[in-house]
């Protein structure tokens, strides 16, 4: 759990120091924005490594060494001299972040039987989503009265108290670990095909210039993906077991996974921009902003848990996606007029939809697989989550940079059109959704 927070308090406390980052180091949202997507996008590329991990050094020291690296680069980054040092410790972040997130999903659905997964999931959720509920507003009060730097520090000490408690309580490996080589071409198809069409993605802001660089990350990304399937269909030992993705619940379940991390993370880096850009809110009303929300959905998470372990999956999605839905629709009809309250209320609205999205979609893929499959079942449902992340913050990005603007800066028409986007990725993902059996 520790891991897990310390990932997503670093993938979320840096969205509200974006516009003193912005003005510190004098560059644009077109670049700023890597620092959310390049953390997501590295994130997303090594989560696939996390099955092989686990089988070929165990929990127990894989995830202790990855919070060591978290750490240390975590406060690398907040002494960077330049913008460029500072996206590449985002990047290494997100990096280790990929490494650590798939092994807490694993170890709950590895140790609780099937009847009591959902509600551990749950109760892990409710510790989890502190740090999304207090990241922005620690993030906020660090940059007000301190620096922006600061919340590159942050997450370090929640790391080292992690390294502490798993050399402490977590037990070293009963069963042989497994030998078997890596899959480095596996892992070199997939960044080529992450990174060059993200790439392509954030060039589109100003096509003009990037018309050629542009055509050739899509083409790449292309031509990688094509030879990432190729090579996991082949392999002996893959970081994507195809074989997960013929079960069809297990398909399904990821495609809800696709739009959860869409809704996630683009409203996550949505929210402070819009209020800080768009209504003229301070970086710390910005992180009050989604502290009900925060809260809301900590005690939301355990509700759905346990209705997770005794209802239907596809309905629990199917309504989470409603209110994210509403919630979004909500925000794209806001003025200029609308009030503190009425902002929060419409955060609440999401986050209480995420609340339900998120136990049932983990124990409706999960819970049908084997437990020699759980390693990679954890790792691939948590790597299509950040891949609908790291493109939904680029679409965003993107939508924005066409968008309206005034004083160089996108104007609420500009955010509205991006809330209308969000709104209608999650609805379409209903259908997949509503496929999965129980």
């Amino acid at each position: 759990m520790l891991g897990t927070m310390a990932t997503v308090l670093s993938a979320t406390i840096v969205n509200v120091a974006l516009p003193d980052i912005m003005a510190e180091f004098g560059i644009g949202q077109g670049q700023a924005h890597w620092l959310a997507s390049g953390f997501i996008a590295a994130m997303t590329t090594t989560m696939l490594t996390t099955g092989w991990l686990l089988d070929r050094f165990g929990l127990r020291r894989s995830l202790a060494c990855a919070m060591l690296l978290f750490s240390v680069i975590s406060v690398a980054g907040g002494f960077s001299q330049s913008p460029e040092m500072l996206i590449a410790a985002r990047i290494g972040q997100g990096a280790v972040a990929g490494l650590m997130q798939p092994m807490a999903m694993y170890l709950v659905f590895r140790i609780f039987p099937r009847e009591r997964r959902g509600q551990a999931m749950g109760i892990y959720g409710m510790g989890v989503i502190l740090a999304p509920a207090l990241g922005p507003v620690l993030g906020g009060v660090l940059v007000d009265q301190l620096d922006w730097r600061f919340v590159m520090f942050a997450p370090a000490p929640v790391t080292a108290l992690g390294i502490f408690m798993v050399w402490k309580f977590l037990p070293r490996p009963v069963a042989p670990l497994q030998l078997y080589p890596f899959d480095f071409r596996g892992l070199v198809w997939l960044a080529l095909a992450v990174v060059s069409s993200l790439d392509a993605l954030n060039h589109l802001q100003a096509p003009d210039q990037n018309g050629v660089r542009i055509l050739l990350g899509a083409l790449l990304a292309v031509a990688a993906t094509t030879l990432f399937v190729r090579r996991e269909r082949r392999a002996r030992h893959p970081l994507l077991q195809v074989s997960l993705l013929r079960q069809r619940s297990f398909l399904f379940a990821n495609i809800g996974a696709v739009a959860l991390g869409l809704a996630l993370f683009g409203s996550t880096y949505l929210i402070p921009l819009f209020v800080q850009t768009a209504l003229g809110f301070s970086a710390t009303e910005a992180g009050l902003l989604m502290l009900p929300a925060g809260i809301v959905l900590g005690l939301t998470f355990p509700i759905a848990g346990r209705l997770a372990d005794r209802r239907s999956a596809r309905g629990l999605i199917t309504f989470g996606m409603v209110l994210f839905a509403a919630s979004a629709v909500l925000f794209a009809l806001s003025d200029l007029s609308l009030g503190f309250v009425w902002l929060a209320l419409w955060a609440v609205i999401g986050r209480i939809g995420l609340g339900f999205m998120l136990p049932a979609l983990s124990t409706g893929a999960l819970n049908p697989l084997e437990p020699h499959q759980l390693g990679y079942g954890s790792s691939t449902i948590n790597f299509t989550r950040q891949l609908g992340g790291a493109y939904g913050i680029n679409l965003v990005a993107l939508t924005l940079e066409y968008g309206e603007h005034a004083a160089g800066l996108p104007t609420i028409n500009a955010f509205h059109t991006a809330w209308w986007l969000v709104a209608a990725f999650v609805a379409l993902a209903v259908w997949p959704v509503w496929r999965i059996r129980d």
